[in-house]
């Protein structure tokens, strides 16, 4: 499916960064960054402009090659690795930066994955998410339509034990990226800080 929608002309979601990720990187420390489910790049080649060494890891090839072109269109280097969230294995304490933006999962593998990230964080590492939440069911504006891939805040911080939040909030706000995320929208959104010891 991915494909398919990765192979379509143009950027799916538009080559602009998740507006949640572009307002809080001044809290990002610099480093590796992990872009989760990074599509067809667009947060992973935004980071990489601003210094940081990013891994775009996705099941798709298509999108990460659209990712990589997008990245020497605009000067910069990323490194992507094609991988099923459910096999893919982050190594510990690899990154001070993990992206999760719209990265929706089934709840058991997300729960899975999201222990991997607090493990594969550096102490004082960042991972940084934004994902619909059940009540987006009812506004139909973008995201899956299985009530058990959208989190809510409470569902995170259980996921994301061990870390600080710095930012935790579950909000309706206008979402306008690309031709499959438009409108009001209900979200939740986590800043999350590994603490330093």
């Amino acid at each position: 499916m991915w494909n398919e929608r990765y192979a379509e002309a143009g950027f799916a979601y538009g080559t602009e960064p998740n507006a949640f990720l572009a307002e809080q990187v001044h809290r990002l420390p610099p480093g590796r960054v992990l872009d989760l489910g990074a599509g067809e790049g667009r947060n992973g080649v935004w980071l990489a402009q601003r210094g940081y060494s990013v891994l775009c890891v996705d099941g798709s090839d298509v999108g990460l090659a659209k990712a990589r072109a997008l990245a020497r269109e605009r000067g910069v280097s990323i490194d992507t690795e094609v991988a099923d969230l459910a096999t893919y294995a982050i190594a510990p304490a690899a990154f001070t930066v993990i992206v999760s933006s719209w990265c929706h999962l089934p709840a058991a593998l997300r729960a899975k994955v999201h222990a991997a990230c607090v493990a594969g964080l550096q102490p004082g590492g960042v991972l940084v998410l934004e994902a619909y939440t059940p009540a987006q069911l009812q506004l139909g504006t973008g995201g899956p339509k299985e009530v058990s891939m959208l989190p809510t805040l409470a569902t995170l911080r259980d996921e994301l034990a061990g870390l600080d939040f710095e930012v935790g909030l579950e909000r309706e706000r206008e979402v306008h990226e690309g031709r499959f995320h438009g409108g009001r929208s209900a979200v939740v959104q986590v800043v999350a800080r590994k603490p330093l010891r």
